[in-house]
C-alpha cells in the first residue's frame, strides 16, 4: 500500500505533520481533502481499519461542523448517516489523515506518529 497523506493545505496542523513526514523521509502521496474528499467507501474501510470510533473522524472545531449543529445531531444518527455526511464535505473530516500499511492516523500527535511510522 502506498502511503497517503490527506490534508487541507491551509491547516497549520497539516503543515506540521507534512513537515514531520518530510523531515523523517517518509514518502507519501498528497491529497487535498476538499478537492478530493474521502468517499463513503473509503471512510467505511478506514474507520474499520483504524479501530477508532466514528466520532473521532469529525473535525469538531470546524466551522462547517458547528454550522450544521452536528454536536447535537450525531448522537441520533446511524453510522451510515454519519459516514454519508463525512463524505459530503472534506471540511467535516478531521485532518490530517495518514494511511499506510502500518496503520491509519487521524490528526497529528507526533508521539503517536513516531510509534506507528518509525
Amino acid at each position: 500500500m502506498k502511503n497517503l497523506f490527506i490534508e487541507y493545505p491551509k491547516c497549520s496542523t497539516c503543515k506540521k505533520a507534512k513537515k514531520w513526514l518530510e523531515d523523517n523521509k517518509i514518502e507519501f502521496e498528497d491529497r487535498h481533502i476538499v478537492e478530493n474528499n474521502p468517499t463513503e467507501e473509503e471512510l467505511k474501510e478506514w474507520i474499520q481499519i483504524s479501530g477508532k470510533e466514528i466520532k473521532k473522524w469529525f473535525n469538531t472545531s470546524g466551522l462547517k461542523y458547528k454550522e450544521l449543529n452536528l454536536k447535537d445531531k450525531l448522537f441520533n444518527m446511524t453510522e451510515e448517516e454519519k459516514i454519508k455526511i463525512l463524505a459530503s464535505n472534506g471540511m467535516l473530516v478531521k485532518r490530517p489523515i495518514f494511511i499506510s500499511d502500518r496503520g491509519i492516523l487521524i490528526g497529528f500527535k507526533e508521539d503517536e506518529w513516531k510509534k506507528i511510522l518509525k
